[in-house]
C-alpha cells in the first residue's frame, strides 16, 4: 500500500495555493524531493524561504551533501553533458498524480466531504484508512486547516444568507496575518462570498480581485476628485474605478463630484463613514442613490462598509437600503475556529476509542471518495 502522502497534499491544497511549478538550482534539484515540497506546503513556505532552509539545512548536516562523482566515473559522450546543461536551466514541473499515483492506486481510498458542504457537531468530515505513520505526521496541520478555514467560510455564509441576492465581498485581509490571508479569502469565496480583495486570494479561489480607493489617497491628494481621477489616469483598467466618497466633505456632494469627473468610468463609490459620525445608515444609502439617479448616474453602484454584520446586513436589507455589495472584513476574519478532532476509531478492523469516545467508525453516508 502506498504511503498517504498524497492525500496529505490533497486537503492542503484546498487551502493553501498550488506549488505547480519550482524553479531550482543543480544542487536543489537533486536535494528536493517530494516529501520535502509537501512538508515545506504545509509549512506555508514560500521558494525563496524554502531555498533558504535547504540550504542552511544543507550547511549544519553534511549528511545531506550531494554524493561527489568520483575521478574515475567518465560521461559516455558530449551530448550526455550537454543533456544534462540543459537540464539544470529547465524549471522542474511536478504532476502530483505522477508522483503520488492515481486515485485507483490506493489499497485503502481516502474520504471527506465536499467544499462548501454543511455539517453538524459530531459529524465526520474526513476519514483516512492507512498506517498511522503515513498521515500521523500532518494530525495537527490538517486539524488546523480545517478549523480556521472551516471558521472563515461559516462566517462568511452568515454574511451571505443575510444580504440575500445582493453582493457580499470578503474584505479582512487587512485583520489577519499576510502569511494566512490568502486561505482567509479562499474560505471566504467557499462559504459564498462573490468576490475578496487580495490579488493571491482570488487568484487561489478562482475570481477577480474587488478593490476600491483607500482613504490615504484623497488625504494625499488634499481632494476626493483629484485623486480619483489620478487613480483613473494610472491605475490599469483591469482595476474597477470604485471610490471612496467620505473623506471631506459630505457623503452625496462627494459622490456627485466624483461621478462627474469619472462619468461612465465609474463603476460605484464606497461608503465608509466612521462610527464617528455615526456610521453608515440605509437613509444615507437612499439619499446618496436618489442624489445619483436624479443626476442620471444611475451606473454608479453603491457599495458599503464599516463593520458590518450579518444582523447590521439584514437590518439594511430589511429596511430595502439600494446597496449593490456589502464589503465585510473584521466579522468574517476574527471568526472562531470550529474545533476539530481526530480519533483513532478502528485498528485492523477491530473498534477502539479512547475512555470516553464510542470505538467502530462513524456513519459517514455524506462522505466522498477524495484519494
Amino acid at each position: 500500500m502506498k504511503k498517504l502522502g498524497g492525500y496529505i497534499w490533497e486537503v492542503n491544497s484546498r487551502w493553501i495555493f498550488l506549488m505547480s511549478k519550482l524553479s531550482q538550482k543543480q544542487e536543489l534539484q537533486q536535494k528536493l524531493t517530494p516529501k520535502q515540497i509537501l512538508n515545506a506546503s504545509l509549512l506555508q513556505l514560500n521558494l525563496p524561504l524554502l531555498e533558504q532552509r535547504i540550504l542552511h539545512e544543507i550547511e549544519i548536516n553534511p549528511a545531506l551533501e550531494m554524493l561527489e562523482v568520483k575521478d574515475d566515473v567518465e560521461m559516455e559522450s558530449n551530448l550526455e553533458e550537454e543533456m544534462i546543461e540543459e537540464e539544470k536551466e529547465k524549471e522542474v514541473e511536478f504532476e502530483w498524480e505522477e508522483l503520488l499515483g492515481e486515485h485507483e492506486d490506493y489499497e485503502n481510498p481516502s474520504h471527506g466531504s465536499e467544499e462548501g458542504e454543511k455539517f453538524e457537531a459530531g459529524e465526520p468530515v474526513l476519514r483516512v484508512i492507512a498506517k498511522y505513520a503515513s498521515f500521523g505526521l500532518y494530525e495537527t496541520s490538517i486539524l488546523g486547516m480545517l478549523s480556521s478555514s472551516s471558521g472563515w467560510a461559516t462566517a462568511s455564509n452568515e454574511c451571505v444568507e443575510a444580504a440575500g441576492e445582493t453582493t457580499v465581498i470578503a474584505y479582512g485581509a487587512r485583520h489577519i496575518h499576510p502569511n494566512v490571508a490568502h486561505i482567509l479569502d479562499y474560505a471566504s469565496v467557499v462559504g459564498g462570498c462573490s468576490s475578496v480583495s487580495t490579488i493571491l486570494g482570488s487568484k487561489h479561489a478562482g475570481r477577480n480581485p474587488l478593490g476600491n480607493m483607500p482613504h490615504s489617497l484623497p488625504l494625499l491628494f488634499g481632494d476626493t476628485v483629484a485623486a480619483a481621477q489620478a487613480f483613473d489616469k494610472h491605475i490599469g483598467m483591469e482595476t474597477q474605478r470604485i471610490v471612496v466618497v467620505d473623506t471631506f466633505k459630505d457623503e452625496a456632494e462627494e459622490s456627485l463630484n466624483v461621478a462627474e469627473a469619472l462619468r461612465d468610468r465609474l463603476r460605484g463609490i464606497r461608503l465608509d463613514t466612521p462610527a464617528e459620525r455615526g456610521g453608515v445608515t440605509p437613509m444615507l444609502v437612499k439619499e446618496i442613490r436618489n442624489r445619483l439617479d436624479h443626476m442620471n448616474f444611475k451606473h454608479v453602484e453603491i457599495y458599503v462598509s464599516g463593520g458590518f454584520t450579518p444582523e447590521k446586513i439584514q437590518e439594511f436589507q430589511e429596511l430595502k437600503a439600494p446597496v449593490n455589495g456589502y464589503l465585510v472584513g473584521s466579522y468574517i476574519s476574527s471568526a472562531v475556529p470550529n474545533e476539530f478532532r481526530a480519533d483513532i476509531l478502528e485498528i485492523e478492523d477491530k473498534p477502539v476509542a479512547k475512555r470516553g469516545r464510542v470505538p467502530g467508525r462513524l456513519d459517514g453516508n455524506r462522505l466522498d471518495r477524495i484519494l
